[in-house]
């Protein structure tokens, strides 16, 4: 078991999240991580106590409650009482890897040393990590904006021992967690309410787990789609460098490059074909396949930035003598590229839903519907229908939510990002990709033998006998959501790390 040390002078990436995230590493504070985090909080209860003037969330109210001060006997009081009430999440729970990637970014967040909370309470959030004791959260609730509030609330209330956890996938309360584990119950002074449910982390958490899932897929897109152009007898000539050399946008050389050497040796490539072009959904794989490759790069830059962002309010600069309210946790920046990945990953699936659908129109030399024996067998005519309606969902899911806003607070909160519904319909759109695409490997394999004895690539007859380990070629009507199940299942080990 590794120790991953939570040290604010070296940046978080993307590939050291997407590596914690995956193996049973722990984690631990840094000096440096400590020292920020009690300079930062012994700055700030010092201006407590020579300070009489209103400071937003520290001895004020919330929200449109910002000019109501609050009595420093009840400062505690405060704190506790921010978390009780914004706990009021709806819907369904968010994914376990989701909660655990929100641990570790608001980990990381307040390490950083500008939130002013106590070392115990982030050592408490470390706790929950390691043991993997991971709160019950609740995907609707957030608007994007003063932070993701009501998941984060949901995060952290079982640090004084309200609200659920679930260990091991059973659900507990709080309190049973903390005594199964032995850890107290954490007394949260001022401020730090406000700094553990403001922020981005839920948004961000999202994004981090997209990008990496779409990163991964995308070499499976990339593959699958190889498959299906030479089981449809597709022509190569479309990847040719020199086509790309003249419009280089990177995602369209890199997936060009790899459709190459996904290909390279095929003898069903190297025959003489009787017809001069493909569909679009053939000949343009690089300029589709490789504007969504170019999305995931943007939205992987953003994801970086925001983990190592301070995003609550207000934020303290001890060495500046600053404490300044602003507005780092409106969501913007993701939500609007939250709506562009799931744009991307739509598209995936939209192209992939057309190579489908001319495998089995009965083209090139096929049986219709690539069944044996068509018109008593139905072959793979409906599993189009499904990939079709999937298809469909994921237009209606990609409307942009980023455009909406919604007064709240008695309109001191009056423009918000919905990065939050960006965040969970964006991932809805994720999983209807992996059912597209294993719906287009479960039909391209089909097809793919019917050329034999012609044979494809290496690489591509290792994909088809990776698939026919799990689904075997159909010679007669079978129950089809089983193939498709088998076919999704080999499709989700394959993007698991190795």
């Amino acid at each position: 078991m590794t120790t991953f040390l939570i040290d604010p002078s070296r940046p978080l990436s993307l590939d050291q999240v997407a590596d914690i995230l995956h193996t049973g590493t722990q984690l631990k504070l840094s000096s440096e991580a400590t020292q920020r985090i009690m300079r930062c909080r012994s700055y700030l209860d010092e201006q407590l106590a020579g300070e009489s003037r209103a400071i937003y969330g520290i001895n004020t109210g919330f929200g449109a409650l910002c000019n109501t001060i609050i009595a420093p006997d009840a400062l505690e009081d405060l704190q506790r009482n921010l978390l009780l009430s914004h706990a009021c999440g709806m819907g369904e729970e968010v994914p376990e890897e989701i909660v655990k990637l929100m641990i570790l970014l608001k980990i990381y967040a307040l390490s950083l040393g500008h939130s002013g909370v106590q070392l115990d309470t982030v050592q408490r959030l470390i706790d929950f990590f390691n043991h993997g004791i991971f709160p019950v959260i609740y995907q609707q609730g957030s608007l994007g904006a003063s932070g993701d509030l009501a998941p984060l609330a949901h995060l952290v209330l079982p640090l004084i021992g309200e609200g659920h956890v679930r260990v091991q996938g059973k659900v507990m309360a709080a309190t049973e967690a903390l005594a199964q584990f032995s850890l107290e119950k954490i007394r949260l002074k001022s401020k730090e309410g406000l700094a553990l449910i403001n922020g981005t982390q839920f948004m961000n958490a999202y994004l981090t787990l997209l990008v990496i899932t779409s990163e991964a897929i995308a070499d499976r897109a990339d593959e699958i789609a190889a498959l299906s152009l030479d089981a449809f007898d597709g022509l190569h000539e479309p990847f040719d460098p020199l086509i790309h050399s003249v419009r280089p946008h990177p995602g369209q050389m890199h997936v060009a490059e790899r459709m190459r050497m996904i290909l390279d040796g095929s003898e069903i490539g190297r025959k003489v074909k009787s017809h001069v072009q493909d569909p679009y959904c053939f000949r343009c794989i690089p300029q589709v396949h490789g504007a969504s490759r170019d999305t995931f790069s943007h939205a992987r830059r953003i994801a970086e930035i925001e983990m190592n962002a301070v995003t609550d309010n207000p934020i303290i600069f001890p060495e500046q003598n600053k404490i300044i309210s602003g507005g780092n946790f409106h969501g913007q920046p993701l939500a609007i590229v939250l709506d562009c990945l799931a744009i991307a990953l739509a598209e995936w699936g939209s192209i992939s839903e057309r190579r489908t659908y001319k495998l089995i129109g009965g083209q090139r030399g096929l049986p219709p519907f690539l069944a044996s024996n068509p018109g008593l067998h139905s072959g793979f005519m409906i599993p189009q229908y499904t990939a079709a309606g999937i298809v469909s969902q994921n237009k209606q899911l990609c409307t942009p939510a980023s455009v909406d806003t919604i007064d709240s607070s008695n309109g001191q909160e009056d423009h918000v990002s919905m990065g939050a519904n960006a965040a969970t319909k964006c991932l809805r759109v994720l999983e209807n990709v992996k059912s597209l695409l294993a719906i287009e490997w479960l039909v391209a394999a089909q097809a793919l033998d019917f050329r034999r004895p012609m044979k494809s690539s290496q690489p591509v007859e290792k994909l088809h006998a990776n698939l026919r380990k799990q689904v075997p070629f159909v010679t007669e009507d079978v129950y089809q959501h089983e193939m498709i199940k088998g076919a999704l299942k080999v499709l989700k080990e394959s993007l698991r790390p190795v």
